[in-house]
């Protein structure tokens, strides 16, 4: 298990993945697994991500906040000689976070993140980046996030089942700034170039830039702040990107167990899709 003593120079390794990708092709995921000890939370960085992605100032950390310090990780295994897919064209398309308790900010946290589970996808193959957060030793948060490799088509691969929440009364409209994914991209580390401009967006196929994935599920969960147990499950499915600036409409209703929500274009076109279990 190799050891990281600081966490991965992304710009390093966004320049690698530009380098290396043609001359991937294919074949088995790599069984190396990192870990990082002695993670502390910066609170003005933390301050900021919660300022970006909408959540109040508290002791306690979003249940989001642990994937963005794991996320260079998460890019060094992607650029990684015998990664058999270029890290430009992933398509993160589920996340999935197990919080056992509240992470605090005083906490000095353990990250560890494998690459693992490749498997058959309509639209070609998928595998999950897994990360488990511990305190103590004690492994209390853990993040399943799904990326698709667009290929061939396998007409034998299992169907992919989206979770529907129909739009229905929305409880708000959110106007999304044009410049949120270069905000978020500050604040996460995430420069994919589909979320920083339209010039950069275009070159990937999309007409304008699109918002992070993963700031579109911490801004719904920051409407749901308050409402929340210490302890949760959250899935959702990304769905239609969305498109940078426009407004969404978004939608949460009570179940048994917890919630549904959901984020819709104002066509009623779903971008994301997404339920927290207790």
């Amino acid at each position: 298990m190799p050891e990281l003593s600081t966490a991965p120079n992304l710009g390093s390794l966004y320049l690698k993945a530009a380098a290396t990708g043609p001359t991937r092709r294919g074949g088995e995921l790599p069984d190396t697994e990192y870990v990082r000890r002695g993670i502390t939370i910066d609170p003005a960085e933390l301050a900021e991500y919660n300022r970006v992605c909408g959540f109040r100032l508290r002791d306690e950390l979003p249940i989001t906040y642990p994937h963005i310090l794991s996320f260079p990780a998460s890019v060094q295994l992607m650029t990684d000689k015998g990664f058999p897919f270029p890290l430009v064209g992933l398509v993160h398309v589920a996340n999935r976070i197990q919080q056992d308790r509240p992470l605090l900010v005083t906490d000095e946290l353990t990250q560890t993140v494998r690459v693992a589970d490749l498997r058959p996808h309509p639209k070609g193959k998928q595998f999950d980046v897994v990360t488990e957060t511990s305190v103590d030793d004690e492994v209390v948060w853990r993040e399943t996030s799904t990326y698709l490799r667009v290929g061939k088509r396998d007409e034998n691969a299992p169907q992919q089942r989206r979770r529907e929440i129909e739009p229905g009364a929305a409880s708000g409209t959110w106007r999304v700034p044009a410049d949120i994914g270069r905000e978020y991209a500050a604040v996460s580390g995430d420069r994919n170039p589909i979320h920083l401009h339209p010039l950069t967006a275009k070159v990937f196929g999309f007409p304008k830039a699109i918002a992070h994935g993963m700031w579109s599920k911490a801004r719904c969960l920051a409407a749901l702040e308050g409402r929340l147990p210490g302890a949760f499950t959250v899935d959702v499915d990304f769905a239609k990107p969305l498109l940078l600036p426009s407004k969404a409409d978004f939608t949460m209703r009570p179940t048994g167990s917890g919630w549904d929500f959901a984020l819709h274009s104002r066509s009623g076109k779903p971008h994301l899709t997404g339920s927290i279990t207790s």
